[in-house]
Formats: C-alpha cells, structure tokens, sequence
C-alpha cells in the first residue's frame, strides 16, 4: 500500500470514529437509560419515602464497587514495590468513603413511621447481604470463610469472595513489602493462613515503633501508616454512622435479614484491620 492510500483509509478510519464519537451522547456513555430505570419501588399502596431507601442503597453499592477497584490497584501496587501510587490510591480511596459515610445523612431523614410504610416490601432484603461490602472488609483483611456461604445463590459474588479469601489482604501486601525493603518483619506475620483475620503480631509493633521513632528517616512507610489508619478511621465512622441511622429508625428491632440490628452492628465496632497501627501509639513517646 502507498503512502497515499495509507493516508487515505487512515482518514476514512478517523472519520468513522469521528462520527460515532459525534453521535454518542451523554445519556449513551453513561447508559442512562439502564441505569435511571433501575429503581422498582414495591409499596402497595406506594410510599413516597420508598424511593429514597433504594436510591440510597443503589448509590452505596456504585460507591463500593469503586472502593473495591482502588483497593485491588493499591494492594497490587504494594505487590509491585511501587509506594507513590499505591500512596495516590489510598488518597481516592479515603475520598470515597466520606461520600458513603455522608450518605447517612439522606437515609436519616427517614423517620420510624415512614420506614415502618416501607419495611414490609422489603422481605428478608439487607445490607448484610451485600456481596460488594464483603468485598472491602476481605480486603481490609476482615477474612471470615462462612460469609462466603451467604452467597451460595450467587456464583459469581461467591466467586469472588473465594478467591479474596485465600490472598493477601492490603495489609498483608504492605507487610511483605516492609520486608522486601529491608524491615524485620517476624515470620509470623509473612507465612500464614491468608483465608484467616488477621492477628496482631508483637514483633511488627517494634518495626513500627522504629519508623515513628525517626518518620523523616522512613517517609514513604511513615506515610502509608497514616494512611492505612485514615483508611481505618473512615471505615469506623462509616460503622458508627450506619449504627446511628438503623438505632434512629428501627431502635433495637431486628434487623429484615434476621441479624440483631444495632446489636449487630456495635459489635462491628470492636473489630480492627490495622492493630498494630493503633497499638504503636502506645509506645510513641
């Protein structure tokens, strides 16, 4: 083929996409029409404030689903020894989390009348279900084999929390990259079960206590502590605030999928992803 032909077909190509670019709106790239169709409230007689519940929920579940896909890049970052960005993930990440965390105040304009008109439609339906939300805490390295049975029903989310099950968490591919760099990380903290929560080990409390003993000396470590605490911090007050919606509208009543509700809830409030990040404040100063 010449030159003059190349060209030719090359502009004919670039035309086409042209056009097709052209052609393609805002509702199109962004599917609008799927997406804005998705809400089938169920009342009967209809409920105003019905809604709100789903578009609240719907909106939490897009918001997860980011989370997930920054939490993967960063805990793979890790695994490539590349800090700066995976730095620059945790920054989104944290971002994100205000956003669900800000949510909360929409839900809570929902008083105990207006959800108990909306409270039969919903069935055995809960957030405690939400295959996405398993996601995060397996991340976090919240591991728990049974709530990998809940989702018995779905291949694809049982899939997925499977595979999360058996890997490393975030805080297990920071800890493997202390390691690589150098920090004597016990044995105990690099060689376990990964389908198991994670336990504090006391030795990795001392590889911390060193780097906040001299932060300008360990910047980028010192850094990514602060941020996997920030994380941590989010986490929780998104926990608590979820706790203060459900007692605000529901009180002690259990919960649709048959959890203790808030007493569920507050227990979720002991748990921890990062100990060692909290118990080295004891030895700072």
């Amino acid at each position: 083929m010449d030159s003059d032909e190349h060209r030719s077909r090359r502009d004919l190509e670039e035309g086409i996409e042209r056009d097709f670019t052209r052609k393609m709106s805002y509702g199109d790239y962004l599917q609008l029409d799927r997406l804005l169709s998705a809400q089938h409230p169920r009342s009967n007689p209809p409920q105003h404030d019905e809604l709100l519940f789903i578009i609240q929920h719907q909106t939490s579940e897009l918001w997860l689903k980011l989370l997930i896909h920054e939490l993967r890049s960063a805990r793979s970052l890790l695994a490539n020894d590349e800090l700066g960005p995976a730095l620059k993930r945790l920054a989104r990440i944290k971002h994100i989390q205000h956003s669900l965390t800000d949510q909360w105040s929409v839900l809570a304009t929902l008083t105990p009348s207006e959800y108990a008109q909306i409270r039969p439609f919903l069935a055995a339906s809960s957030g405690f279900q939400s295959a996405q939300y398993r996601e995060v805490e397996f991340l976090l390295g919240n591991k728990n084999a049974d709530m990998v049975d809940v989702f018995t029903h779905d291949e694809q989310a049982r899939g997925e929390l499977q595979q999360l099950l058996v890997e490393r968490s975030l805080y297990d591919e920071f800890i493997a990259y202390l390691s690589r760099r150098g920090y004597a990380v016990p044995a105990p903290a690099l060689e376990r079960d990964w389908s198991q929560p994670y336990r504090a080990v006391d030795g990795l409390v001392d590889v911390f206590a060193g780097v906040y003993a001299q932060p300008a000396q360990h910047w980028g470590v010192y850094e990514a502590c602060e941020e996997l605490v920030d994380v941590e911090d989010n986490f929780q007050q998104w926990r608590f605030r979820h706790l203060q919606v459900v007692q605000r509208t529901i009180g002690h009543k259990v919960g649709t999928g048959g959890s203790s509700g808030v007493d569920f809830l507050r227990r979720a409030l002991d748990l921890t992803f990062f100990p060692e990040l909290y118990e080295v404040r004891t030895r700072i100063g």
